[in-house]
């Protein structure tokens, strides 16, 4: 392997990105234990390198410079203690060498690292969950030399760049007459076995045999008692497109294997599907659902998606026009026999062949997914934890698969009474009690909040299962699922409450005699609290709360209010129900208190609005009337105690 010829003049030493050298450190020790994923990330940057450098020359072909067959080299050098990656794919400038190797512009950088523990083990994960790149070399290298030139640029606009991992990496201009990228590594002490064709073999063939391009390596033939590198060269992988092989002929680690080289994931997936379509379309896709989620999953600026190919000619990274984006975390390809090779970005959202390829592609991801929650209820809970909000927004983005997304939300529920969600509406339904005929639920900001609800008390009383519904996503959830089954969603918390066949008529009949009992009395409430309120009536919801707030049936729910109030938005003006338990203390003595009615009046809906999670308007004038509330309670004065 030759040097490179550097013009040191321009040379320049700079900084590591904080964050990268954090990486650097913490990856060397945690992931030493599966060092040999080093080759395979490599191989992959060299790969996608290639691929990009075929979707750029759809438009340019002048970037192939007379070189048209892509290709992937590894050498090595026992002498030097040099292993080297070669590529003749896009390469890189002078400045996207330094935006590529010196930092990491990924979403959820410091969240990233604020769940690192220093657990090798644990943060093994992490790491390989947030994406190891080219970061991986320094895992078995104390230095790394990168010599690299962008396809098109002249041969003097060659780059580089060399580090050992430390706080700095110098670079400089570089003569180079092929484009694409070298990468040399200087093996650290005790790597010896890395400078073994045999090693090197096995490790490509474990972690890269799906790579498209060929992956070129020295033949090696018996000499003098030991194996030694010959002059010619010999293709080590497959070389031919993993989803385009026969599934009977691909077994479940190269299943594996590929899913690491799309998704950039140190863990395997989930589960995933492949299938070739035929009929008006014809196209084949192979699509995973990763087991863990993306740091940059609610990055609305980054791109989620997956790689298309058009007659396995690569076409572009993240295509999220094949997925709608409720299953941006689905990471895959899709081959299209189809599509015109020089498809834009901007014909992928009206082309009429990407709407089909793009309900079919959602059609099988939402089977994968069903087939899961009926068949491995483990890894479905733990897909669920992972992206069950995000699937959860398609219930308004996408009506033709409303039904089928329904069918595979959970929720927490009184049932469990815990904040896991396990409960599907399909096994609320099925333990309905005798008479039920609707699905209840409770919406509020926190699991605590939803599950001490008062509006759950006549629930809790009767023993009837309420869903408990507490993420920010819950009230778009049943704004668009309003039935389930032939079942109506219903709010514990809207309208007027009407358990139809679960109250019997010695019920509706108290009901009744308490509400033309206390009849004065709630026009005298009403009358106290004014445009505070839109109504006050008796309600039978409440066992152990003396009141409750209620949104009139059409009106927006007080938790969805907060939210949007929360978000910046306004909602429009609506004003809360205001309900009272007619057999409670408090409300009772209302009847009786003239001098203070209007205090305890505005103490019921002031607590009501507290105990549904609201906030109030004048805390401090609360607080003054409580007190002065409970100083009347303790016979109108008070003593002091001083201590001794």
């Amino acid at each position: 392997m030759t040097e490179p010829t550097a013009t040191h003049a321009d040379r320049e030493t700079l900084g590591f990105q904080t964050e990268v050298r954090q990486l650097l450190q913490l990856m060397i020790h945690s992931l030493y234990s599966n060092r040999e994923i080093f080759l395979r990330e490599l191989i992959s940057n060299a790969s996608d390198a290639c691929d990009k450098l075929r979707f750029e020359a759809l438009h340019n072909e002048a970037l192939f410079e007379d070189d048209f067959e892509l290709r992937i080299r590894i050498d090595y050098d026992p002498a030097a203690r040099t292993l080297s990656i070669t590529d003749n794919g896009v390469g890189m400038s002078r400045d996207e060498v330094i935006t590529n190797l010196g930092t990491i512009a990924k979403s959820g950088t410091r969240e990233f690292f604020s769940q690192l523990t220093g657990d090798q083990q644990k943060d093994a994960h992490l790491i390989g969950q947030f994406g190891v790149g080219f970061y991986s070399s320094f895992i078995v290298a104390d230095k790394v030399t990168v010599h690299t030139r962008r396809a098109g640029e002249k041969s003097d606009q060659g780059v580089l760049w060399e580090s050992d991992g430390g706080g700095e990496f110098a670079i400089e201009m570089a003569e180079k007459p092929a484009r694409g990228t070298v990468i040399t590594l200087h093996l650290r002490e005790g790597q010896e076995d890395l400078l073994s064709g045999f090693k090197l073999r096995s490790i490509i063939r474990k972690y890269s045999d799906h790579i498209v391009q060929p992956i070129l390596m020295p033949k090696e033939e018996w000499k003098d008692g030991k194996q030694e590198k010959g002059n010619d060269e010999e293709t080590v992988n497959q070389a031919s497109a993993l989803w385009a092989r026969s599934k009977n002929d691909i077994s479940d680690e190269q299943y594996n294997e590929f899913y690491k080289h799309v998704g950039h994931d140190f863990d395997d997936p989930l589960a995933w599907t492949h299938a070739r379509v035929e009929g008006r379309q014809e196209y084949t896709h192979l699509l995973y659902i990763p087991s863990r989620a993306p740091f940059d999953l609610w990055d609305r600026n980054a791109r989620h998606g997956i790689k298309l190919y058009v007659r396995r000619v690569f076409i572009m990274d993240d295509a999220e026009q094949l997925l709608p984006s409720y299953l941006r975390f689905v990471r895959g390809v899709v081959d299209s026999n189809d599509l015109p090779l020089n498809i834009s970005r901007e014909i992928l959202q009206e082309s009429k062949d990407i709407e089909a390829i793009r309900g079919g592609c959602t059609r099988k991801v939402l089977g994968l997914l069903e087939e899961l929650a009926e068949s491995d209820k483990e890894k479905y809970a733990k897909f669920w934890g992972a992206f069950g909000n995000v699937l959860k927004e398609g219930t308004g983005e996408d009506s033709a698969n409303r039904d089928r997304i329904a069918g595979l939300l959970r929720f927490a529920s009184t049932q469990t009474d815990t904040a896991d969600q396990t409960v599907s509406l399909a096994e609320y339904a099925g333990r309905m009690k005798e008479g039920q005929d609707k699905i209840y639920y409770v919406t509020a900001e926190t699991f605590n909040a939803a599950k001490n609800s008062p509006h759950l008390e006549v629930f809790r009383k009767k023993g009837i299962e309420v869903l408990l519904l507490s993420d920010r996503v819950d009230e778009w959830v049943v704004g668009h699922v309003t039935e389930f089954d032939g079942k109506a969603l219903v709010s514990v918390a809207k309208g007027g409450l009407d358990l139809g066949a679960l109250e019997d008529e010695t019920e509706k009949k108290e009901r009744e005699k308490d509400a033309t009992d206390l009849g004065d009395l709630v026009a005298r409430i009403k009358a106290s609290l004014g445009e505070r309120v839109k109504e006050v009536r008796v309600t039978h919801r409440l066992t152990e709360s003396p009141a409750c707030l209620v949104s009139d049936v059409h009106d927006m729910s007080g938790n969805l209010a907060r939210l949007l109030k929360a978000s910046g938005q306004q909602g429009p003006a609506m004003k809360p129900i205001l309900e009272i338990n007619p057999k409670h203390p408090v409300v009772l003595r209302l009847k009786d208190d003239d001098r203070k009615f209007d205090d305890w009046a505005a103490v019921l809906l002031d607590q009501a609005l507290l105990a549904e999670g609201g906030q109030l308007d004048d805390p401090a004038t609360f607080v003054k009337r409580i007190n002065e509330l409970m100083l009347e309670l303790s016979g109108g004065g008070s003593r002091i105690i001083l201590p001794n």
